[in-house]
C-alpha cells in the first residue's frame, strides 16, 4: 500500500508538470516561487520524518518520503529551467522541452555530467549550481535524517511490542 502510493504520489507530479500552464517567462516571481516551494519540500520532509519515527513501518514510510521528495524537489528545478529558457533563449545551448529541462535537471542532480544539454548563461549556470547545491545536501541531509528516523522508528516500535 506505501509503495503504490509513493508511486501514484510521484507519478501523478509528474503528470502535473506536464500539464502546467507554463506559458510565462523567469522572473524574480519565478525565484520566489522555486524558493516557496524548496521551502514547502523541506517541511514536507519534515513532516515525513516525524511520521517516520512514530511508523510502525518506518522503512516503508522512508520509501515513501523519498518518493515524494525527490520528485518534488527535480520538478521545482525543471519548471525553472523551462521558463528561464523561454525567458532568455541562449541560456542552454539549445532550446528547452519540458522534457529536456526534466532531463537537464536529473542530469544534474545525479551528476552524470554534461555533454548535450549545457547552461550558458550566467542565470543557467547559477540556477544549476543552486540544484547541484540542494542536491547534495538533500541527499546527505535526507540520508542521515532518514536512517536515524529508521532506527527511532524501529526502536519505538520494539518498545511497544508486547513481549513474547
Amino acid at each position: 500500500m506505501v509503495v503504490s502510493r509513493a508511486l501514484s504520489v510521484a507519478t501523478g507530479l509528474v503528470v502535473v508538470y506536464y500539464l502546467l500552464p507554463l506559458e510565462g517567462h523567469y522572473t524574480d516571481r519565478t525565484s520566489a516561487v522555486l524558493a516557496l516551494g524548496l521551502a514547502a519540500t523541506a517541511a514536507l520532509f519534515g513532516w515525513e520524518v516525524a511520521v517516520i519515527r512514530r511508523s510502525s513501518r518506518p522503512r516503508l514510510r522512508a520509501v515513501e518520503a523519498l518518493a515524494v521528495t525527490l520528485p518534488l524537489f527535480l520538478l521545482l528545478f525543471a519548471v525553472a529551467y523551462f521558463l528561464l529558457d523561454r525567458s532568455a533563449p541562449g541560456s542552454f545551448n539549445e532550446s528547452l522541452t519540458r522534457t529536456d529541462a526534466l532531463y537537464f535537471a536529473m542530469t544534474t542532480f545525479t551528476t552524470v555530467g554534461y555533454g548535450d544539454i549545457v547552461p550558458r548563461s550566467q542565470t543557467g549556470r547559477v540556477l544549476a549550481m543552486f540544484q547541484m547545491t540542494g542536491g547534495l545536501l538533500l541527499v546527505g541531509v535526507a540520508a542521515r535524517v532518514l536512517t536515524e528516523a529508521i532506527q527511532a522508528g524501529l526502536r519505538r516500535r520494539d518498545r511497544e511490542r508486547p513481549p513474547g
